[in-house]
């Protein structure tokens, strides 16, 4: 009896020297600025990939974060993240990297901590930041010297403690959730019956999202309507409810946009693509500027498409392309000012290159790079800033690798789209799509698993592939390509 009550007084007691070192919420969020600073999405605006798996990923921490804050929590699940952060030298530390060829290293880590400081530092730790700035804030982050005086040794608690008490035992609970990984099957038994519950609820805002858009893709005589980003349904059907208004009121200034595709998007304005941008922040004021100078965003379209010639003729025919995947959503100003001071460039070094000899090779313009790459895909990843002597000697060097890719790129396309269609005929699905971080080779590679499982759970589901487990807003499914 007297040693149970000992480690009864013995918790109490690392309670409270537990409460003198946490972290409030706001001392959390200053503690965490290197880490926001290194993986936050608006630094990563060149790569798309990299950009939304961060702005995942910071979803779910905030997420994490935030529980850890409410009273009484005690419940909780081991939250696996994932982000990219600036390549630097590989160390020897034992947090999973795998570096991109994007200039970037992808960073996994595992959250299981209870309390805001231990989060705190783990994170950091898994980045490589330094913890130093964390002892320095201005709260109560040491132990009181009483407390540290009488509990200057380390307590493993008996585990007749927790028998006594009915109390879980943390370390039993960490080596359990080690043991037991995610699998498809058993997170599909878990989540199955909220998703169809969501998914009921959208059917009769989706068929109004499509009636709405056929309309006004009709009435607008429009190539395409889309969104730059994964807003709910809701939010979509906002938005059309919002041009149809401004059809209305308006119907003379959108005589121009016959044959063009509509991008609700962060910006208003025409994309480097040649799509016509809706700010979703942008009241009606503002699409109306942008419908009435469309006339003059065509003769800068066409000045363009003049200056990617010239340049595909001075450097042997190679084609000038701008690939809305693996390239930010730039503005059709922005994107001509690169493309004229990369040709001046071109113009002054007089590069030799054979009339020609590169034809039917591809390049995009990078404007955060300072070494030429060849992507997977066979486009060659140029920085605007480059040598034009190394990137002559590069672009030479890599042309047969590049063509190799490019016809892999289209046998890969017509492998990911027939196991996308026999996915979905096979599971019964509504639909199977993938985030736009993930790749066509790992579209396929997680295609051909799910079709060597029987899985009765996705009948008439939205099936998205991506890079972690979500039950969207609206009963979509997200599971992660290299799902175990």
């Amino acid at each position: 009896f007297f040693y149970f009550v000992r480690l009864c007084l013995d918790k109490i007691l690392l309670q409270c020297v537990l409460q003198s070192r946490t972290l409030s919420g706001a001392d959390a969020i200053n503690a965490l600025r290197p880490f926001y600073f290194a993986v936050h999405p608006d630094f990563f605006g060149q790569h798309p990939k990299e950009r939304e798996v961060n702005e995942n990923s910071l979803k779910r921490l905030n997420g994490y974060l935030e529980n850890l804050q409410k009273p009484g929590f005690r419940s909780f699940k081991p939250t696996q993240l994932t982000f990219y952060v600036r390549e630097r030298e590989p160390n020897s530390s034992n947090v999973q990297e795998s570096f991109s060829a994007s200039g970037f290293r992808a960073v996994s880590f595992t959250l299981h901590t209870r309390d805001l400081l231990s989060t705190v530092l783990d994170i950091l730790n898994s980045c490589s930041l330094s913890t130093e700035h964390v002892q320095s804030l201005n709260l109560n982050s040491q132990p009181r010297k009483e407390a540290r005086s009488a509990v200057n040794r380390p307590i493993k608690w008996d585990k007749t403690y927790y028998s006594f008490t009915g109390f879980k035992d943390p370390e039993e609970e960490l080596e359990q959730a080690h043991r037991v990984e995610t699998t498809l099957l058993s997170w599909l038994d878990d989540n199955e019956a909220s998703a169809v519950e969501k998914l009921k609820k959208s059917l009769p805002l989706r068929k109004e999202l499509e009636r709405l858009k056929m309309e006004l893709s009709q009435e607008l005589q429009l190539s395409d309507i889309r969104w730059q980003r994964s807003w709910g349904i809701a939010h979509r059907c906002s938005q059309l409810h919002s041009l149809g208004r401004l059809v209305q009121q308006r119907p003379e200034i959108l005589e121009n946009v016959k044959g063009h595709t509509v991008v609700f998007t962060d910006r208003s304005g025409m994309s480097a693509a040649g799509h016509i941008m809706l700010g979703t922040t942008d009241v009606h004021h503002h699409w109306t500027k942008i419908f009435e100078r469309l006339p003059n965003y065509y003769k800068l379209q066409k000045r363009l498409l003049l200056l990617e010639d010239r340049i595909s003729q001075l450097l042997g025919g190679i084609q000038v392309v701008y690939i809305e995947e693996l390239q930010p959503l730039l503005t059709l100003e922005e994107y001509f000012e690169t493309l004229n001071s990369f040709c001046n460039k071109l113009r002054d070094s007089r590069l030799p290159f054979h009339p020609h000899s590169l034809r039917g090779l591809q390049m995009i313009l990078e404007s955060d790079r300072y070494a030429p790459s060849l992507h997977e895909f066979g486009h060659f990843m140029i920085p605007t800033v480059c040598n034009p002597a190394a990137l002559q000697w590069f672009i030479i060097s890599k042309a047969q690798e590049a063509r190799e890719n490019l016809k892999r790129k289209e046998e890969m396309m017509i492998t990911e789209k027939e196991l996308i269609n026999t996915s979905t005929e096979r599971f019964s699905l509504d639909r199977l799509y993938k985030e736009p971080s993930v790749s066509s080779a790992q579209m396929i590679d997680c295609c051909k698993r799910l079709l060597e499982e029987s899985l009765p759970y996705l009948q008439g589901m939205h099936l998205c592939v991506s890079h972690f487990y979500s039950v969207l807003q609206d009963g979509d499914l997200c599971i992660p390509w290299n799902w175990k």
